[in-house]
């Protein structure tokens, strides 16, 4: 990434102070693109292993799988019983389907993220509405994971949750260990 040249008090009088807002709003610009790509990413985009799910809605807080798969191996993890099996899937199931016009609207905020960012002349005050915007709606999606979460836990036993956490941070670790072991081969070489 090409650092943004500091402009010089000789410089300062040819340059317009439009383009000096532009130049200085260039964080938040790429701090709005980073809020648009990462709920996509949690919330029904691709998957960290690049598969799309279509039918998920990625994990809520802590980690508590919303659907497919990693939902039925928690299921399994903590062997819940056909009640708690019923119960659990009816929550998870209406968390879905709140979540689903919230998901058609981070896809919209996004649209209007980028054609901001595309607009000839960047209008700053656009753009933190547009932030604004986002932030009120991840609110809403986070807010509604973890009413799921909170019922979900409501349904499992002391020892379930106790085995949901020590998982939770054995695989924390785990994904720590992969990060800083391909920090270590992306690092430069030394000569």
């Amino acid at each position: 990434m090409t650092p943004i040249p500091r402009i010089s008090s000789f410089d300062r009088a040819t340059v317009s102070r439009r383009t000096r807002w532009a130049l200085a709003a260039v964080p938040l610009v790429a701090a709005l693109l980073a809020a648009a790509v990462l709920p996509a990413q949690a919330h029904g985009g691709m998957g960290p292993h690049g598969r799309h799910d279509s039918a998920a809605i990625g994990a809520g807080p802590m980690g508590l799988p919303l659907a497919g798969r990693g939902l039925e191996r928690m299921l399994d993890r903590v062997d819940a019983s056909a009640e708690q099996r019923a119960q659990i899937r009816a929550i998870v199931d209406a968390a879905r389907k709140d979540l689903e016009p919230l998901r058609e609207q981070q896809r919209a905020l996004r649209e209007q993220a980028l054609a901001l960012f595309a607009q000839p002349n960047v209008d700053a005050n656009a753009i933190e509405a547009q932030r604004q915007q986002m932030l009120r709606q991840h609110d809403e999606v986070t807010r509604r994971t973890t009413q799921a979460m909170i019922d979900v836990a409501r349904v499992l036993t002391p020892q379930q949750r106790a085995t949901l956490a020590e998982h939770a941070r054995q695989r924390r670790e785990m994904m720590q260990r992969h990060w800083q072991e391909r920090q270590r081969l992306d690092a430069p070489r030394g000569s």
